[in-house]
């Protein structure tokens, strides 16, 4: 494969929101919401060259608003610091950038009586669809869409909700060499001057401000550090030292043999794009690892942009649980072990695998992939119902992962009760699902050599401070 990169965007990634004519404004207006990142950006280069067309600036901004759907300050912090990198990378570049408060969609069309075009980056889920489609509605000038955070397009890839990567591995394995292309910087023409910057923008570089109505509850983590820019260094280090071992490594979690690049994913600090096209460059002298590495990178994860634009009740345990899970989990009788979701969050259980896990979600914001699924398992066999199992699975996710909260959280958590999976021989509180039990664990890696390396992750987690 031929690998280019160039300043053309595939016309597959551009969406036309609105027919509204084309207005005369004072810059074009870029919404980065879904794709924070100045690299790799389609939606942000598609403006830059409608900006560059029609001799204008280019102004980019964020929304940051109170109470974003479960998010906490780990979250919001995360992303703050990532927004520093973007003001960084946007200021060189002449590119206006405001961080302004409010609701993304508001922020927008608030800007959207001087814009002559507004851009938007494409969200895969329910709350960024309604946002997107409220600019469009209410603008005065056109509005784009651009699809930047899947390597192949959502609807490219497939027409409809997918039931298991192998329907839809062929269909994206075709198109790959159509999209695995990079994409230039486009130079800008006309610098963004300051004194059209809108007023009130919130410094990144202060944090989330105090006033701001957010769940404090759940503090940062040191472990990772957002941004564009670290996101670079981590990918780096994953292309260069553990990529040649990831095909044999990957599911040992001693080894920690994995990218942890999904935060960066999920806040769209990194390309996918990028990162495939790493993994591709560097990984010629590995193509086993690069082909089991862009399995997980594109087509699992492309599976679950799938389930979530195509399913419109993906967090839901009804739409995620096919229906040979629910009615075989519906009969499996009462469990022996029950815990609450206040004993779970406290590693409070008798199974010290599980407890180091899930003091790795707490302490760090992380967990190893191979870890996850047998998280979600236990959660199922130490609840009252299935149903309950799901909701308790999602809400630990989403509140503490930094990469929660994504299309993959809701796969990830629906594979637990058998999405994207096929039915089993019948088990004990699992009915027909798929089992994983500690013996497995204890046959297939060091599980003991994981809960050492969670302790020492956990002891070297200082509190982060709030900015002064």
């Amino acid at each position: 494969m031929v690998i280019t990169a160039n300043p053309f965007i595939d016309a597959t990634r551009i969406h036309h929101l609105s027919n509204r004519r084309p207005t005369r404004g004072r810059y074009v207006l870029y919404l980065m919401q879904q794709s924070q990142r100045t690299r790799f950006n389609h939606a942000l280069e598609y403006a830059v060259q409608r900006a560059n067309d029609e001799s204008l600036p280019l102004l980019t901004v964020t929304g940051l608003m109170e109470g974003y759907p479960e998010a906490t300050w780990r979250h919001y912090h995360f992303m703050m610091e990532g927004l520093c990198d973007v003001q960084k990378n946007l200021k060189v570049r002449d590119i206006g950038f405001s961080i302004l408060p409010g609701v993304p969609a508001e922020v927008a069309l608030g800007l959207s009586d001087d814009a002559a075009l507004i851009v938007c980056d494409r969200g895969y889920l329910r709350h960024q669809r309604s946002w997107r489609l409220k600019i469009a509605a209410s603008s005065p000038c056109p509005v784009v869409e651009v699809e930047s955070d899947a390597v192949v397009p959502v609807e490219c890839a497939s027409a409809k909700r997918e039931y298991a990567a192998r329907t839809i591995r062929p269909k994206i394995e075709r198109l790959l060499d159509r999209y695995l292309v990079g994409l230039a910087p486009t130079p800008v023409k006309v610098p963004f001057p300051p004194a059209l910057l809108p007023k009130g923008a919130i410094d990144p570089s202060k944090g989330v401000p105090d006033h701001f109505n957010v769940d404090r509850s759940v503090a940062p983590v040191s472990r990772f550090k957002g941004g564009e820019d670290e996101a670079q260094e981590k990918l780096a280090h994953f292309v260069s030292e553990i990529l040649p071992r990831y095909a044999s490594l990957r599911n040992k979690p001693e080894e920690n043999a994995i990218s942890e690049i999904s935060p960066y994913l999920h806040f769209g600090q990194l390309s996918p794009l990028d990162a495939a096209l790493a993994a591709s460059h560097g990984g010629a002298s590995c193509p086993e690892d690069v082909a089991v590495f862009l399995e997980e990178l594109i087509v699992r994860r492309e599976l679950a942009i799938n389930y979530a634009w195509f399913e419109p009740d993906y967090d839901t345990f009804e739409a995620a649980a096919p229906a040979w899970a629910q009615e075989t989990l519906a009969a499996r009788g009462m469990q022996k072990d029950l815990y609450t979701k206040e004993e779970l969050t406290a590693c409070k259980t008798n199974d010290p695998y599980w407890n180091a896990a899930m003091a790795e979600m707490v302490h760090t914001g992380f967990m190893h992939n191979y870890m996850r699924m047998y998280w979600g398992k236990k959660i199922l066999e130490w609840s009252h119902d299935a149903k309950e199992a799901f909701e308790t699975a999602l809400y630990l996710n989403n509140r503490y992962f930094l990469d929660g909260r994504d299309p993959n959280s809701y796969a990830g958590v629906g594979w637990t009760f058998g999405l994207h999976d096929r039915a089993w021989p019948q088990q004990p509180g699992f009915g027909k699902v798929r089992s994983m039990k500690a013996s497995g664990l204890k046959r297939k890696c060091n599980i003991e050599g994981y809960v050492k390396r969670v302790e020492e992750l956990v002891n070297k987690q200082p509190p982060v401070a709030r900015p002064q």
